[in-house]
């Protein structure tokens, strides 16, 4: 989940190109791990996978061990990428191993805490309380869905915890994990089909 488009998204440079991603070689890498820079600011965090160390974005709030809905923090645990949902003008779906599909106009996703449709995924208009997952600032060009307060989904406890594109100041998220344009394309070759993202 997003801060709301008009707040901070600005810096994403060319949107309009596809996101060109070279060919990973060797053995698919199937965790992630986030933490929180200590001396940084709360929404500043670093991603390991392998030897790679790429920093990210976390929610405004840092980290939580008790996530609530609307808390602007990030959930510490251990979370399946379960799908993917890309751009195909901006990502090519040969380029990435997990489960995806292309992202549609009319996809929303529900954050509406009284609805048993709660954290769900929704297609056309919603009177519920709920994210446009279309974006015209490019941050949702590709959107990881985490299993986070999937299975089972407790209302409240937080939802559209998302891996998806950060701005170039990495800015703050509302709890999702976020990666600059570039250092996602760096990253997304190299994940296996089965990827776990750690927040630690």
């Amino acid at each position: 989940m997003l801060f709301p488009a008009s707040t901070a998204m600005a810096g994403q440079g060319s949107l309009g190109r596809k996101l060109l991603i070279a060919k990973g070689s060797g053995a698919k890498i199937a965790r992630l791990l986030v933490s929180r820079i200590v001396c940084g600011s709360p929404h500043r965090g670093r991603l390991r996978c392998g030897t790679l160390t790429l920093p990210c974005a976390i929610g405004r709030a840092g980290v939580t061990g008790a996530k609530r809905e609307g808390d602007g923090a990030t959930p510490r645990g251990s979370f399946r990428l379960l799908f993917a949902l890309f751009r195909p003008e901006r990502f090519s779906r040969s380029q990435f191993s997990p489960p995806a599909r292309i992202l549609r106009r009319s996809d929303i996703w529900c954050d509406d805490a009284d609805s048993f449709l709660y954290n769900r995924p929704l297609r056309g208009s919603s009177r519920l309380s709920h994210e446009e997952l279309w974006r015209k600032d490019g941050l949702y060009d590709f959107i990881g869905v985490l299993d986070y307060n999937i299975s089972p989904r407790v209302r409240g406890r937080g939802s559209a915890i998302f891996f998806h594109i950060a701005t170039e100041e990495l800015g703050a998220t509302a709890g999702c994990v976020a990666l600059r344009r570039r250092d996602m394309a760096r990253l997304l070759p190299r994940l296996a089909k089965k990827v776990r993202v750690e927040v630690r």
